[in-house]
């Protein structure tokens, strides 16, 4: 059976966006909880694989940390979740066709980034720093190192590689959206996100997980520094990436009006 055409894919995308504002308090809390803990749990994978070979090229470094990463977003759209920089795209459709209007999208996006939060420090705590992953070399002086380069980044930049980052991952949702089958929703999962891990870009879910345990980790990093100078940039780039050069985009092109 052949991929879904692009118009499927953003009446697709319209139907994602409806049954997600709908969602109860509750239940999308729950999801937005998982869903923290699956990119946490790509996050610690990428970490272990790819600074594991400390005398290995840089280059080589980010790839195999970016073939193993995918995990976490495979496992969302596989198993359900809400992420909150996969909803940046996919409630935006439904919006613009006037099925709900800019509130339901702001609920959303507010409860799922605080329970992605949730899921994804708690991975870092309870799953990755008591059970001493991270506490040995190579491992403890990477996670230590990357949390102190995500936060003296310039602004502009990190706002810049959020952009990249989330116009990547919800590539990658809209690519999956097109599959029917589960390798073709793996495959399209991995692909774009493993890029953005590559080329080192800013994904604020995966920062919720990889700063909060560089600073565990005894990371130069302060709370204010976590979020000022890296959550917030990483977070407006996420949203922009995602909503504005995904969803508005293909929404204009393929979605067909009330």
């Amino acid at each position: 059976m052949p991929v879904k055409s692009p118009t499927e894919v953003a009446e697709n995308a319209v139907e994602n966006g409806l049954r997600k504002s709908a969602l109860p308090f509750g239940r999308l809390t729950l999801l937005s909880i998982l869903a923290g803990a699956y990119i946490a749990l790509g996050g610690a994978l990428s970490l272990i694989a790819g600074y594991g070979f400390p005398q290995a090229p840089a280059a080589l470094q980010k790839i195999i940390s970016g073939c193993v990463f995918p995990i976490g977003l495979i496992l969302i759209v596989v198993l359900g979740g809400e992420l909150f920089t996969g909803n940046n795209a996919m409630l935006i459709p439904a919006c613009m066709r006037g099925d709900y209007g800019p509130t339901k999208v702001i609920r959303n996006w507010t409860i799922v980034y605080f329970g992605n939060f949730i899921g994804a420090i708690t991975f870092a705590w309870l799953l990755v720093y008591i059970p001493e992953l991270t506490a040995s070399e190579p491992y403890s002086s990477a996670i230590v190192r990357m949390a102190e380069t995500k936060v003296n980044l310039p602004w502009l930049t990190v706002m810049l590689r959020g952009i990249g980052a989330n116009w990547c991952v919800c590539l990658a949702l809209w690519l999956a959206m097109s599959g029917r089958r589960l390798i073709e929703k793996m495959a399209a999962c991995w692909l774009p996100v493993m890029a953005f891990v590559t080329l080192g870009y800013e994904h604020s879910i995966a920062n919720m997980f990889f700063i909060p345990l560089g600073m565990m980790q005894g990371a130069d990093v302060s709370v204010m520094n976590f979020v000022v100078d890296n959550l917030i940039p990483a977070t407006i780039g996420n949203i922009i990436g995602g909503a504005v050069f995904v969803a508005m985009p293909h929404a204009a092109l393929y979605l067909r009006r009330h």
